[in-house]
């Protein structure tokens, strides 16, 4: 007689999978600065989505998967006028958010971008409250908060692009943790589906590096909090879950994809990684680049008429900047050179400028930009590597000096940490009040824009606002 494995005795859920469902189900957040922040990433957030509008690389994608798959109360999607199924929404704005590499950053021993999960967050909760379930805006700036401290906390001291797996499959472990709550799912069922999220493991690298480099890296974290949706929805059917997914023997994450390591914990989840994250201001560049990107526009009136007279180039970077987005030779699109250093830095020095528009063919045809590669010489500045690490610091330092053939030099610029970085917030929210302002008026008319301005500026108002008449501004 066959034994149904539902009812066999299992283990209890292992602590990896019972921390993050009590944090998400449990923990109360009563941080004023993470909630404030939160805010500010809700409005960097949208304004990366609607400047991704403007390329149709980005637009060819979204949509319901089959023409014709919209719903009265689906969605909506941002910037658009879809009403779609709860996952399909969450890839939508999951890949706009992420399109240009200009949403913010998480910088550990694993990197990332837990504004990803806003394409996760924002749809289920639109469509709960399209549905019968009415939240406001607060429950999304709290899910907002709990997502980017799981992927944060769990990028800390644990090195995924070590393997070789992408940092995407972090979003999906937080979108399907906080979707799930957000759900209504109890704790076993938050259990469930972060297990089903482990086990899913994780996209490869592949899709960043040359000779592969290309434009997965802009819809692969839609895709990872559009699975965390489904994962959840899965979930609160009473889909069964895998209680040492991780650390099972032969079997689990550990030993099939992480060398037999366990995960190491450095501080138990609050709202730490909220209060801490970086945002990219200045530049659409990947964020080990930003700071060399202000060193080079500093350097640019000083250059920009010697270029022909330089002799080399000089470029310090931290060890994870230097493994990452140190590349020579053809780039062969977009996707390619918004993670070379030697580009991000070529283009500033001869234009003064670092735009989205700066990697495409257009400009990068210019012959000027890989003669000046060739002329960079790249290498880890170890006391930047050890300030990045730094839990009370997280550096992003860079330092670039010029040198001519007459024996001429350039100063050395060397910058810690870039205007997104916490210990430069009362001079980068201005700018991110700025970038905010122009995209919402690159993709609406005057008057909607300047309803939705109104309403994200506000911490009180825009907390206490429906989810349905929030996203309803957005729409077109």
């Amino acid at each position: 007689m066959s034994t149904d494995i539902r009812s066999a005795k299992r283990p209890e859920p292992e602590k990896v999978l019972t921390d993050i469902a009590d944090y998400v189900c449990e923990f109360r957040i009563d941080s004023d600065e993470a909630f404030e922040t939160a805010r500010y990433c809700l409005m960097d957030s949208l304004a990366c989505a609607m400047l991704a509008l403007q390329y149709p690389a980005c637009t060819r994608l979204l949509g319901p998967v089959v023409p014709g798959a919209e719903l009265e109360n689906g969605a909506r999607v941002p910037g658009t006028g879809y009403a779609l199924d709860p996952v399909q929404a969450a890839f939508n704005l999951g890949a706009m958010i992420r399109w240009l590499d200009f949403n913010d950053t998480w910088l550990a021993a694993e990197w990332g971008h837990p504004s990803d999960n806003l394409g996760g967050i924002l749809a289920v909760a639109d469509w709960l409250s399209r549905n019968g379930t009415p939240l406001t805006m607060k429950d999304v700036l709290t899910a907002m908060i709990k997502a980017h401290e799981i992927q944060g906390v769990l990028a800390l001291e644990n090195a995924f692009n070590r393997v070789g797996l992408d940092h995407v499959l972090l979003v999906r472990i937080a979108s399907t943790a906080v979707c799930a709550a957000m759900l209504g799912c109890n704790r076993e069922q938050v259990i469930n589906a972060v297990s089903h999220a482990f086990i899913d493991g994780g996209a490869l690298r592949t899709y960043r590096h040359a000779p592969n480099t290309g434009s997965r890296k802009s819809w692969a974290a839609g895709d990872a909090t559009a699975r965390g949706v489904r994962l959840a929805l899965i979930a609160m059917t009473g889909e069964m879950g895998y209680p040492t997914a991780l650390s099972a023997r032969t079997w689990g994450f550990y030993d099939v994809l992480f060398n037999g390591k366990a995960f190491r914990f450095p501080r138990p989840y609050g709202s730490y990684v909220m209060e801490n994250i970086l945002f990219k201001i200045s530049f659409p560049a990947e964020f080990h680049a930003q700071t060399a990107v202000e060193c080079a526009m500093k350097l640019h009136p000083q250059v920009k008429d010697r270029l022909d007279d330089i002799e080399r180039i000089v470029i310090e970077t931290q060890e994870a900047g230097l493994r990452i987005i140190d590349k020579t030779g053809p780039l062969s699109n977009p996707a390619d050179r918004d993670h070379c250093i030697q580009y991000m830095v070529a283009v500033p020095l001869i234009f003064g400028r670092l735009t989205a528009d700066d990697y495409e063919d257009e400009v990068a045809k210019d012959p000027r930009i890989d003669r000046l590669r060739e002329k960079m010489i790249v290498s880890e500045n170890p006391q930047f590597t050890k300030d990045y690490f730094d839990p009370d610091k997280r550096y992003i330092g860079n330092a670039v000096q010029v040198f001519f053939h007459d024996g001429a030099q350039t100063d050395r610029i060397a910058i810690d940490f870039p205007i997104g970085h916490r210990r430069r917030r009362k001079e980068g929210i201005p700018l991110l009040l700025e970038k905010f302002r122009h995209a919402i008026r690159e993709a609406f008319d005057e008057r909607q824009a300047a309803r939705i301005e109104q309403a994200c500026l506000h911490q009180q108002e825009l907390e206490s606002m429906k989810v349905t008449d929030f996203v309803t501004m957005w729409t077109r």
